[in-house]
């Protein structure tokens, strides 16, 4: 079974040459920020990854986690990695030195946290929600909250979740019927909380002492609807005014679900009973505070696409690389199969998706890092936008992308890719989840037309289509014979971009329903073009690399042939996205519902 090993080479070149980390160094507090260190920081991310998380995916795989009465049990090695996870400083790299952070920027985190994802997702996905929760505290939090629980948290001592599912309440939060009731006793000013959560991820575990729960909630005198939710922290142990634990709370894990995948990662289902609980922030204001959470996860989310991806393209390489199956098609001796060009296919569709989806999720980083530091506010506000704008498509096509990738895996195997031991089902499987965590796919598809473009009248998506434009002009003046397919492919793309906005602006008020009939086809469209954008963008760079003689030619060689390659079988599907889009909408509503039953 192969090992994973972090792509450092091609990490390092998106963060240098795509997402400007050289800019990001310049912006306040991250003077230092030098290459040498994120290298560094790089190299030891891939070691623990490889040396320590990667040996436990497997295993942990198929031990499961296991609910207990006294609490639930992670599989064999997980408690001692999470210990080596917390000495080696991983869970404070993005937050701020007051609270105990390394003030690293969201980008380098970013590079980090794929590194970990691919090697274990199971694991990972811990991390993952109480970074969520360390940012919903850190934006909306009271002081007292801060200093009772961020610290803790930042080091890894604690964990945190997201509890918003109901059983009758899955993405419409407007259901939420969890209880919470003002009171005040020795715990001092507090909420009584009573309800039931299902689907929380590491909802209950045995790596830390302590888990801090952020909580969905209605106080009794609430509105109605999704204006009348709150949020609340509520601790699986009381804090003591000296932060020592308490007393145990009235939060308990009742069961954990038996899944397709990510079977180490518990996903619990937890009942709260008269739970003590503090309110963050204002009550009924919840909803736009645990947004906060969901926009950290769903960038998150998109990034364990990219990861699974670069995981399941190395075990199908090595694989294809070993395996020894049939002859060449000109004649002669029997080749592994990586000769045969269907395979080929296959991993260059495999190698130039995941390349192109960590391009566009570290860019995205890099604006974060923006949009939260620069100096000039209008600087902020443009990155902001941009990262609004692409929240969803990082979300919804990277995992999309991860599924079809992983799917691929499977594929190049043959037989043995349907068996387990050979680690590819896994790959697959733990995928599947990541279009349906933080919103399917069709909700991030009806966020990014609505919410991104239909409200705001298309401003921040035109801004980019100028950006593209601009870009093309960088393209004609290559020189490169190579390069003009990817510059006319891109420029398909952008062009079946524009038309569907502008069919999207006109449509979205008057007809709803055709719009967004057309949501997840437009969301697929902008993802393979913003892929695009930076294949290309890679593309050049190699060019240029190779033109001035600088080193690592193989690898200059191959960016641009990856990036070729993506034009011609993943950005030449754009023109059919944006006829689907514009002209599909309806076949979508023609039928009656008893018209499906029709033999």
């Amino acid at each position: 079974m192969s090992t994973y090993v972090a792509p450092l080479k091609d990490m390092k070149f998106v963060l240098n040459e795509l997402a400007g980390l050289a800019q990001v160094a310049r912006l306040p507090g991250y003077a230092d920020v030098t290459p040498d260190t994120v290298e560094a920081i790089l190299e030891e991310a891939g070691k623990f990854a490889s040396g320590v998380l990667d040996p436990l995916n497997h295993s942990g795989d198929r031990e499961g986690a296991h609910w207990t009465q006294a609490g639930v049990k992670t599989p064999k090695g997980f408690r001692e990695a999470y210990r080596q996870y917390i000495e080696g400083g991983w869970p404070a790299l993005p937050f701020q030195p007051e609270w105990g952070g390394q003030g690293l920027p969201k980008l380098v985190a970013t590079a980090v946290e794929e590194t970990l994802t691919s090697s274990n997702m199971s694991f990972s996905l811990c991390p993952l929600l109480t970074q969520g929760a360390i940012h919903a505290l850190e934006l909306c939090g009271s002081e007292a909250l801060k200093k009772t629980f961020m610290g803790k948290m930042i080091a890894g001592a604690w964990t945190g979740t997201m509890n918003l599912t109901e059983p009758q309440a899955g993405s419409d939060l407007a259901l939420v019927r969890s209880r919470a009731v003002r009171a005040s006793t020795e715990h001092g000013d507090h909420y009584l909380i009573s309800g039931q959560k299902i689907f929380i991820t590491y909802g209950d575990h045995d790596l830390t002492d302590n888990i801090v729960h952020l909580v969905l909630a209605r106080t009794p005198d609430a509105p109605e609807g999704v204006k009348g939710i709150s949020l609340f922290v509520v601790p699986k142990f009381l804090v003591k005014p000296d932060g020592s634990l308490g007393e145990r709370n009235r939060a308990t894990c009742a069961s954990i679900e038996h899944k397709l995948g990510i079977h180490a990662s518990p996903t619990a289902v937890m009942v709260f009973d008269n739970a003590v609980g503090y309110l963050v922030g204002e009550e009924n204001k919840g909803l736009s505070y645990m947004f906060v959470m969901m926009n950290a996860a769903r960038f998150s989310v998109g990034l364990e696409g990219v990861a699974i991806a670069e995981r399941a393209f190395q075990r199908a390489l090595g694989y294809a690389r070993e395996r020894v199956q049939g002859k060449e098609l000109t004649g002669g001796r029997t080749v592994p199969i990586i000769q045969h060009p269907d395979v080929r296919r296959m991993l260059m569709l495999m190698k130039s998706q995941t390349e192109a989806a960590r391009a566009l999720a570290y860019v995205v980083a890099g604006a974060m890092d923006a949009a939260a530091r620069h100096p000039d506010k209008d600087s902020r506000a443009r990155n902001q936008a941009f990262v609004d704008l692409m929240i969803p498509v990082v979300k919804g096509w990277s995992t999309e992308s991860g599924i079809e990738v992983a799917s691929l895996g499977v594929q190049i195997h043959g037989g043995m890719g349907f068996v387990e031991e050979t680690g590819a089902a896994q790959h697959l499987r733990d995928a599947r989840i990541t279009t349906i965590y933080e919103g399917t796919t069709g909700i991030q598809a009806n966020d990014l037309v609505g919410r991104k473009i239909a409200r705001e009248g298309g401003a921040t998506v035109k801004g980019w289509l100028g950006m593209l434009q601009q870009f093309d002009g960088e393209l004609a003046n290559s020189g490169n014979a190579d390069l003009q397919g990817l510059r006319a492919a891109l420029a398909a793309g952008a062009k079946g971009v524009a038309q569907c906005v502008e069919y999207l602006l006109a449509t979205a008020g008057k007809d709803p329903n055709a719009a967004f009939s057309g949501a997840v086809p437009f969301l697929k469209l902008m993802g393979i073009t913003a892929g695009g954008w930076q294949m290309a963008r890679a593309a050049l760079v190699a060019q240029r690399k190779l033109a001035a003689g600088d080193g690592e030619s193989k690898f200059y060689v191959a960016k641009i042939a990856t990036a070729c390659f993506y034009a011609d079988h993943v950005l030449s599907q754009a023109p059919g996205l944006a006829a689907t889009v514009t002209g599909g909408a309806a076949a979508v509503m023609a039928l009656e519902e008893e018209q499906f039953l029709a033999a």
